[in-house]
């Protein structure tokens, strides 16, 4: 303790000790100067009511006439009180109403000011003479109600806004508003409720009325086809629980009766005029008209309005039109009975295809049996194979889109688009898509498969390192078909050099000239499919595509080739994905 404090402690008594502060509790947060709790149940800002700034002439105008009428209602400018408009017109709308609102408010204020000058001005300029008292009966002139209406930018809807009169000003009446809308041309639509209400209404003065609403114009619908037909066939395989394909229930066939409808048409609507507030016509656009998809064997009905088949057969949609492809149906085996088979439309084959016939059809093909060694089947589309195919080596099958076949045994196989199946025993298969053995056993055993997109299978090879070849990438098709052809040459050459060792005849000179003529064309397709296939390679080689090969277990004694590489595997390899990486085959 210091000597002053000493001395002041025994002079006044000991100083009392000060309270300790109260400490804040860190929970609670202090309340700042004039902030108010937030509620959570605020009201929504209403998109139609538009806001005035405190320097608005709307606002100085209302502060004017409220200093003369000693009472006014508060301003409200609401664009759609009762919540008729659309919210796209009430956002369209709302920038050129607060522009307009305010140019028009500056104007009226301005010549309220202007007014006031003059009186103040000519009261000045005459003063009042000697003994004569000023004349305080009169009063200066004022300014009339002014009903100030706004027309929206497409002449649908006009707005009514009005201003107060000034001094000896009229009130508002009937005549004034109906001589301002006459000047502004409004003449449809006109509430007649708020015209007439209007002069008499509380807040007749600063609030906006909606008074005039125009019938907007409606576009006519366009036509339009129903299809009764899918126009696209989704060639998906559905396994079951068991892990099997039910090939009997692929629905690849749309079926139709002569005379029953494959699409109808939904014509066209007229369009619906509208009119503005102005009374004048808004045009309307009709509807456009779409033709029935009419492709082969198919016509149009007599009242113009459904595209009915012309023959029983298969629907197809080619892109453009639907037509009706026949079908042909055979009730049992492709036998000496029916003989070889050679139809433009579909086939439909309940029982087998033998040994040693030929089927071939521009459409799809369905075998409800099995194709059998020695046969020979080619589809222009998909063909499906409920029981599966059983070759002997010389089976040869090509379909221009999907085959779907229960098991593919000893046969050659084309596809230009996908190929599924349970089962690939020694098999020769090319195809320009995927391959997919997934369902049922899944095995792909022997022989080679050369697919350009994707092989995808449960089980490559065998325990006993059965050689199968697995081709990924390039052209599968196009080389098969350099194969075909190459194997036709060498035929045509060696009959050729057979007929010329014969004996001079006319017989001999005919056949020779035929064979020369088959053997020119045969050398023509030979030279176009290669430079094909050049054109071809090179541009999958810029694109850089190549094939991949998936599956569950691949054998040791599996051959992977891809473009030039080439690999073998040596042990067994559990959840293989095979593909190109850096130029080298990757297994993984």
């Amino acid at each position: 303790m210091s000597i002053k404090e000493k001395l002041t402690s025994i002079l006044f008594g000991p100083k009392e000790a000060e309270p300790a502060p109260e400490q804040e509790d860190p929970r609670v947060l202090p309340e700042q100067p004039g902030e108010e709790p937030e509620s959570s149940f605020l009201p929504a800002e209403d998109p139609a009511l538009l806001k005035l700034s405190a320097d608005h002439p709307l606002q100085q105008l209302y502060t004017i006439r409220r200093r003369e009428s000693g009472y006014l209602p508060t301003p409200r400018l609401c664009m759609d009180e009762d919540g008729a408009l659309a919210p796209e017109v009430i956002n369209r709308e709302k920038a050129r109403l607060q522009s307009g609102l305010r140019t028009a408010s500056a104007f009226r204020l301005k010549s309220i000011q202007n007014q006031n000058k003059n009186a103040d001005k000519a009261k000045r300029s005459k003063p009042a003479k000697d003994g004569e008292e000023p004349d305080k009966e009169k009063k200066p002139v004022g300014l009339d109600a002014y009903p100030w209406i706004f027309l929206s930018a497409d002449k649908l809807y006009a707005w009514v806004l009005v201003f107060p009169p000034t001094g000896e000003g009229r009130e508002l009446t009937r005549e004034l508003l109906h001589q301002a809308m006459e000047d502004q041309g409004i003449a449809y639509g006109v509430d007649e409720r708020v015209a007439n209400r209007l002069p008499h209404h509380e807040n007749r003065y600063f609030t906006l009325f909606l008074l005039a609403q125009g019938k907007p114009a409606f576009d006519g619908r366009n036509g339009n086809i129903v299809d009764y037909v899918p126009r696209v066939i989704e060639r998906v395989l559905e396994v079951d629980e068991y892990d099997q394909v039910d090939y009997t229930a692929l629905n690849l066939i749309r079926n139709v009766k002569e005379g029953q409808e494959i699409c109808r048409l939904i014509r066209p609507t007229e369009g619906e005029p509208g009119r503005t507030v102005l009374d004048q016509e808004i045009p309307a656009k009709s509807g456009k008209s779409v033709p029935l998809p009419k492709g082969r064997n198919t016509e149009i009905s007599e009242d113009g309005d459904a595209l009915v088949a012309s023959v029983a057969g298969h629907v197809e949609f080619t892109g453009r039109s639907f037509q009706v492809k026949p079908v042909l149906e055979i009730p049992g085996n492709v036998d000496f009975s029916t003989g070889s088979i050679k139809f433009l439309g579909d086939i439909n084959i309940q029982g087998d295809v033998l040994t040693g016939f030929t089927v071939r059809a521009m459409g799809s093909i369905w075998v409800g049996g099995v194709i059998e060694a020695g046969s020979t089947v080619e589809a222009g589309g998909d063909l499906t194979v409920v029981k599966g195919i059983l070759g002997d080596g010389t089976t040869t099958v090509r379909a221009h889109r999907c085959i779907f076949s229960k098991y593919i045994e000893n046969a050659t196989i084309y596809a230009r688009e996908n190929l599924q199946t349970d089962a690939i025993i020694n098999g020769n298969i090319y195809c320009d898509g995927e391959v997919l053995v997934r369902s049922g056993r899944g095995t792909i055993m022997g022989g080679r498969i050369w697919a350009a997109k994707k092989v995808s299978a449960t089980t490559v090879g065998s325990r006993s390192e059965c050689r199968t070849s697995i081709a990924l990438g390039g052209l599968p098709c196009t080389n098969f078909e350099r194969e075909q052809v190459q194997k036709e040459l060498e035929e045509l050459e060696m009959e050729l050099e057979r007929l010329e060792c014969q004996l001079d005849s006319p017989v001999k000179a005919s056949l020779i000239s035929k064979a020369r003529v088959k053997l020119n064309t045969a050398a023509l397709r030979l030279q176009q499919l290669e430079e094909d296939l050049e054109d071809i390679k090179e541009e999958l080689r810029d694109r850089g595509e190549e094939g991949r090969l998936e599956c569950a277990v691949a054998y040791a004694g599996t051959e992977i080739s891809i473009g030039d590489e080439i690999t073998r595997l040596r042990q067994e390899e559990r959840h293989c994905v095979a593909k190109m990486v850096c130029g080298e085959i990757v297994v993984m």
